[in-house]
């Protein structure tokens, strides 16, 4: 049952990523031209604020996670249950300190961004604030059901709950849209759906599996073996939060509002392509987590990590030079006048950020080998190092020397340094690894060549002709990683289901 969760929990997980990008596709450009530059943008930096106080996770959600696998994988029910009492109190404290920061942040307003924003988006900026702060409260102390589906490998009931709050937002936004109600109804919706999803993750624990929270005090001893452990994935939070949040709060602080909205449309792009590599590594940490506990070679670390990030790659890899070739006509055509440079701060984005989205399920092996506080160490110096260049960059090139600073760290801490640690320290076998990658990338460069050949041939100033090509694109693609890219493995996770579907085998 296990390993069909984990199976179905990737399907459902590409399923999410499918909806997203539908909803995505169909209901952004509707929104930004409902909302206008100024409130989307307004939206863009309130929100971008408020997502800081979500690093007052401190880890603990990963952490929750790994040692809960552990205790069912040991079967000690009574040590899962006091885990998760001790958790619960731990969050209501850390929601009642969120929402003492949100109501300091709401209280400063002013000064932040009172250079750059209007007296009446200074007003919307607060009540935003308020709203936001009230998600965090409730936030924090029920987050800890959404761990335990994750830990029980309940990946179908997560991620149809995940599919229920991507459909909700939009369901209950257009019609408050189309009334006039603009970036303050944003995030009421986005409160109101939160609050569905935490409740039916809870019902889902108490009722489907029989969770229990005990309360008999805190084990200070496995507190201190946790805060230990998590301490070092709260400060890596810290890290992606500056890394991807950071931007859009130094471009609403120095250049206002419409800036902000235009990185935040390239921002979405990226975070849209991010999710289709988080899909798999997402259901792998409890694997990893029982790999290590069973003590598996380093050889066995290296199997998962290339046979991940083959897939990853593969899927990765048509995206990203897709969007390269054919990207300026779509943000044009899907975003609208006055938003061409988010193509650009996306190609800017994006590039570097593939390297580390095929290896991201390292990540999920460095906390079950609890070896991430070394590559936190190191990506700590690489965000300062972000902070330095992205305010000097933003307020000369404004969104595009923003995400130049960004991409710059990236390479720097997540394209080499990290590869040199996973090789040297973790004993993942990073020259097969990529091996693998450069032969597979050989047929790739074709299909690229073939772009441009599309390119250069068919004008795409219309939707239509856009996707022509898109899909022309796509199938030759598609027909030179089948012949000359894929091993049987990978065949095989579509020949399958195929088979199952035709009744015969492919």
């Amino acid at each position: 049952m296990k390993i069909n969760q984990r199976k179905i929990g990737v399907v459902l997980s590409y399923a999410v990523i499918a909806i997203n990008m539908i909803v995505g596709i169909a209901y952004t450009p509707f929104l930004i031209r409902m909302l206008g530059q100024s409130e989307y943008g307004l939206y863009s930096i309130v929100y971008s604020v408020m997502s800081y106080l979500t690093i007052m996770d401190m880890g603990f959600g990963n952490t929750i996670i790994i040692y809960t696998s552990r205790y069912i994988n040991q079967g000690k029910k009574e040590k899962q249950e006091q885990l998760h009492g001790m958790f619960f109190l731990i969050y209501c404290v850390i929601g009642v300190l969120a929402t003492i920061i949100g109501l300091v942040l709401y209280y400063n307003v002013d000064t932040l961004f009172g250079n750059t924003m209007t007296a009446d988006e200074l007003s919307k900026a607060k009540i935003m604030m308020l709203i936001l702060t009230f998600n965090m409260a409730i936030t924090f102390p029920f987050s800890i059901f959404g761990n335990i589906l994750t830990a029980h490998e309940k990946f179908i009931a997560s991620k149809l709950i995940k599919i229920v709050q991507i459909l909700l937002q939009p369901l209950l936004m257009i019609p408050l849209l189309i009334m006039g109600y603009k970036a303050i109804a944003m995030v009421v919706v986005l409160t109101i759906a939160n609050v569905v999803c935490l409740f039916l993750n809870t019902f889902i624990c108490f009722k489907k599996l029989n969770v229990r929270l005990k309360f008999k005090g805190f084990d200070f001893k496995i507190l201190k073996e946790i805060f230990a452990y998590s301490f070092f994935i709260f400060l890596n939070e810290i890290i992606d939060k500056i890394n991807w949040n950071l931007d859009q709060f130094v471009l609403g602080a120095v250049s206002g509002t419409v800036a902000t909205a235009i990185y935040s449309v390239a921002s979405k792009l990226n975070s849209m392509y991010m999710s289709f590599s988080t899909a798999i590594s997402n259901v792998m940490l409890p694997k990893v987590t029982k790999m290590e506990d069973n003590h598996e070679s380093n050889s066995a670390f290296t199997d998962i990590f290339i046979k991940t990030g083959r897939i990853q790659y593969l899927l990765l890899a048509l995206i990203i030079t897709g969007f390269v070739l054919f990207g300026q006509v779509f943000v044009n055509l899907w975003a609208g006048q006055g938003y061409e440079d988010a193509y650009i701060i996306a190609c800017i984005l994006m590039i570097p950020i593939t390297i580390p989205l095929i290896q991201n399920i390292g990540l999920s092996i460095l906390q079950a080998k609890n070896l991430y506080k070394y590559r936190t160490i190191i990506f700590l110096g690489i965000a300062i190092l972000n902070v330095g260049l992205s305010i000097p960059l933003a307020k000369m090139y404004g969104g595009i020397g923003a995400a130049i600073a960004t991409s710059i760290a990236l390479i720097l801490g997540q394209c080499i340094i990290l590869n040199i640690y996973y090789h040297k320290k973790v004993g993942i076998n990073i020259i097969k690894f990529w091996k693998n990658i450069i032969k597979m990338s050989i047929p790739m460069i074709f299909a690229v060549i073939f772009g441009v050949i599309l390119n250069l041939l068919i004008k795409s100033d219309s939707i239509i002709m856009l996707g022509t090509k898109i899909i022309l694109y796509s199938i030759v693609y598609c027909l030179l990683v089948w012949k000359f890219s894929m091993n049987d493995y990978e065949k095989g996770l579509i020949k399958k289901p195929l088979s199952k579907i035709v009744g015969k085998e492919i």
